[in-house]
C-alpha cells in the first residue's frame, strides 16, 4: 500500500508529514537508518554483512539496543517503501543537520560500503549520490574518509 504525502515541514532537526492516515514525525535517527539501508542497496542487495553494520552503526550512534536498532530500520525500509514522496522531504531533513552529524552519517556510509569486504563501485556511486543528496560536502566527506582509515588503519 502506498501512502500519499499530504503535507510536511522542517521543525529543527526533525521532519513532520501529514497523510491521510495521520501525522508522524521523522529525525535524525529514521533519516540515518534510511540512508544506510539506501548505500547497502548499491549493488542490488543487502549483504548480511552489510546489515549486520547497519545495526551495531545505528546502536552505537544512537545508544539503542539492538532489537531496537532493528525496528528503525526495519521502520524506515517500510515507510520509504509505502511512502515513495518522503525520500525527497529527507533530504531536506539531511541538509538541516550540522555538520558534525553529517560527517558522522558519512562515516557511517562509507562503513557500510566496506562492510562486506568487497569494493564495489555502484555501493561507492549510491554514497557520493546519497551524500551529495542530502548537503553533505565533500570536505566534510573527505574529513569522514580521514576517520575512517584512521580507524581501520592506525599509525599508518
Amino acid at each position: 500500500m502506498t501512502t500519499e504525502i499530504l503535507s510536511s515541514r522542517l521543525d529543527g532537526t526533525e521532519l513532520i508529514v501529514e497523510t491521510e492516515d495521520g501525522t508522524e514525525t521523522y529525525g535524525s535517527q529514521f533519516l540515518v537508518a534510511a540512508l544506510l539501508v539506501f548505500v547497502a542497496r548499491g549493488s542490488g542487495q543487502i549483504e548480511p554483512e552489510e546489515s549486520a553494520a547497519i545495526i551495531d552503526l545505528i546502536e552505537s550512534k544512537f545508544h539503542l539496543e539492538g532489537p531496537d536498532s532493528l525496528a528503525l530500520i526495519t521502520h524506515a525500509m517500510n515507510e520509504m517503501t509505502e511512502k515513495p514522496g518522503l525520500a525527497p522531504l529527507l533530504l531536506d531533513l539531511g541538509a538541516a543537520l550540522p555538520d558534525r552529524d553529517k560527517e558522522d552519517i558519512a562515516l557511517m556510509g562509507l562503513k557500510v560500503v566496506a562492510a562486506d569486504g568487497r569494493r564495489n563501485a555502484e555501493e561507492m556511486d549510491q554514497f557520493n549520490r546519497a551524500m551529495t543528496a542530502i548537503g553533505i560536502s565533500p570536505a566534510i566527506v573527505h574529513r569522514a574518509f580521514d576517520r575512517y582509515f584512521e580507524e581501520t588503519m592506525p599509525g599508518i
